[in-house]
Parts: C-alpha cells; sequence; structure tokens
C-alpha cells in the first residue's frame, strides 16, 4: 500500500464543521505536548481506510518502514491508536460523532485480518484488540 502523505486540510471527511473545529482545536492543543498535530485525525483516517481498500479478503498488517514523520501511520495499528487518544480527549458529541467513523472501519479491520495467537508474548505490541492482529510474514495464508 502506497503512504498516504499530506497536506492536510483540516476538514475530516465525515464530520460536521464543529467537530473539525473541535478536533482542529484539540490537535493544537496537543501538538504541544507532542501527543497529536495539526491534521493528525485526518491523516489517521486517510491511512486506515487506504489500508482497508487494499484488495483481497484477508489483510496482514505491516510495520512502517520511512524516515517520513507520519510513518508511523502506515502501521494501521498506529493510526487506530492516534484516532483512540483523540476519541479519549474529544468532548463527548464529538467524540460521538468520530466514534461513528471509526466504527465500521474498526468492523471491516476485525473481518478482514486474523487474530494473533501469540501476541500476548509479544511485549513491544500494544494492548488494544488491533495491536493483537497478525502483521504480514508472521504467518502464510
Amino acid at each position: 500500500m502506497p503512504p498516504v502523505w499530506g497536506p492536510w486540510t483540516g476538514h475530516v471527511p465525515g464530520l460536521s464543521e464543529r467537530a473539525c473545529a473541535e478536533v482542529a482545536r484539540v490537535e493544537r492543543e496537543q501538538g504541544e505536548l507532542d501527543v497529536l498535530w495539526v491534521g493528525a485525525v485526518e491523516a489517521a483516517l486517510r491511512h486506515y481506510r487506504a489500508f482497508l481498500r487494499q484488495p483481497g479478503r484477508h489483510l496482514g498488517l505491516y510495520f512502517e518502514s520511512s524516515p517520513h514523520p507520519e510513518s508511523s501511520l502506515v502501521d494501521v495499528a498506529n493510526a487506530r491508536d492516534l484516532l483512540q487518544e483523540a476519541l479519549r480527549l474529544l468532548p463527548a458529541p464529538t467524540r460521538a460523532e468520530l466514534g461513528r467513523l471509526v466504527a465500521p472501519l474498526d468492523a471491516q479491520l476485525r473481518r478482514r485480518t486474523l487474530p494473533d495467537p501469540h501476541a500476548w508474548r509479544r511485549f513491544w505490541r500494544g494492548d488494544e484488540w488491533w495491536h493483537q492482529r497478525l502483521y504480514d510474514g508472521e504467518c502464510g495464508w
């Protein structure tokens, strides 16, 4: 899958203008703490959607391989982490609106990736379910 680099517009497709403004505010505030950056939610959603647009019934996750600052989002688990952080930081109405965009993507990711039966041994992965999926090269289809 080719990377989906910016430039980012600040408008998150599928969110209302009010929600986009709230996302931008949280990104600006958290950018000072190196948690999010301006355009992070839009970037994460684009990477998540691009990953799921790949052909085939099953998808294997893969690790980023570029020094580009946004390259960590090529690993869809990292993109999902960023979205989770945004969901945690946003106020309830905007969280619900963003959650409605993320939920069908999550359902598709669960459907099109396989659980990693050895994920518990991989201490460097996160605890969330999207880190518990098989990566390319870990198991043959």
